[in-house]
């Protein structure tokens, strides 16, 4: 049995750890998207605030929409609690006291991962050294996701961990497809010539593009994108691949009929959507309804399992 401060401490630590591995992931591939687009195509960093949805916060307290600016908010910026660092140590604070539970090995890779984070926050904004810095975060949240699943006992401890995993990875996975793919669905078919390297972007922003390219033959296209990170229920990192890994998780969990309807309500939703989207606003509509489902699901388990002991 779980007390329910560790099971809120192991539930908001994976929620934490994974917004800190898919921030950094965001931000560095729209550094090489950037990169790979001719100067003006894609020249705007403000999508990345909007991914992270931190528009408002920023514009509060910054000026200018500077790369440096941005890039600095979203990792280094230690104020900013949805940022890279923070997200990071926020992290750690929560699983510090839960090291009893954890394997050592699971502990030491974030304490491993918050000591480089905090040692050398700039190495993360200079475009020189970025990628190599998120390469990192990236590399070190895939390190502690190996550790937990080759050792951990699937017990209540591990389901709470997948369970705030899984909620987190798929709020991520409808920002990108509410603002970057919603905004590529209404650019005018012949605006530009570089639309397939746009959506190569959508694609790697939630490192789906090899398994994207495998279960999808011919050129890319934006409607099977957003099929895809929407609707596959056998990509772990697709809307419909989370909400089944969330219902897993909650089956196995005490309780499942106080939480398993709020599951059920983002499943109907889905079901709502077309298979083939084509307008980009009611996508964006869209995202943010599964959006608010999700936050309504955080809530059940809120008062699931901290508000009681489980």
């Amino acid at each position: 049995m779980l007390l329910s401060r560790v099971a809120d401490n192991l539930y908001w630590g994976a929620r934490y750890l994974e917004r800190a591995e898919d921030t950094a992931r965001v931000v560095r591939n729209f550094t090489e998207l950037i990169l790979d687009l001719p100067r003006g195509v894609a020249s705007s960093w403000e999508p990345l605030l909007s991914v992270a949805g931190s528009h408002a916060e920023y514009t509060a307290s910054h000026t200018r929409a500077r790369e440096s600016d941005i890039v600095r908010f979203l990792v280094a910026d230690s104020s900013n609690g949805g940022s890279v660092v923070s997200s990071v140590a926020a992290a750690r604070e929560n699983l510090r006291t839960t090291r009893e539970i954890l394997p050592r090995e699971a502990w030491q890779a974030v304490n491993d991962l918050y000591l480089f984070t905090s040692r050398d926050t700039e190495s993360g904004v200079d475009r020189r050294s970025r990628a190599r810095y998120l390469g990192r975060v990236i590399a070190d949240c895939q390190r502690l996701d190996g550790v937990l699943s080759g050792m951990m006992r699937r017990d209540q401890a591990y389901e709470l961990w997948r369970l705030g995993q899984m909620v987190e990875r798929a709020d991520m996975t409808t920002r990108v497809l509410g603002v970057r793919a919603a905004s590529l669905l209404s650019t005018p078919p012949d605006a530009h010539d570089y639309d397939e390297v746009q959506w190569m972007g959508v694609l790697r922003s939630v490192t789906a593009m090899q398994m994207y390219q495998r279960s999808q033959r011919g050129p890319i296209q934006g409607a099977s994108v957003v099929s895809f990170l929407l609707f596959d229920p056998t990509f772990p990192r697709s809307v419909a691949g989370c909400v089944q890994r969330i219902r897993s998780a909650l089956g196995r969990l005490p309780n499942p009929e106080l939480t398993l309807p709020a599951v059920d309500a983002i499943d109907a939703l889905l079901e709502t959507l077309p298979s083939q989207a084509s307008d980009g606003r009611e996508l964006d509509r869209a995202m943010e309804r599964v959006q608010e489902a999700l936050a309504d699901l955080n809530e059940c388990v809120y008062d699931t399992f901290v508000r009681v002991v489980v």
